[in-house]
């Protein structure tokens, strides 16, 4: 926004957080693929 020569308080950042992540997080949902029950890794080591 600042690139853009436009003030934006960090309240309105997050009141648009509020609104517009619950739509955006419903709509990812939808389109989610489903996972299957097998999963596969690379070799790692943990120590």
């Amino acid at each position: 926004m600042e690139e853009h020569g436009v003030e934006v308080d960090h309240a309105t950042l997050n009141r648009w957080v509020l609104k517009y992540v619950p739509p955006l997080e419903q709509e990812v949902q939808t389109r989610k693929r489903p996972v299957g029950p097998s999963w596969r890794m690379d070799e790692t080591y943990v120590r």
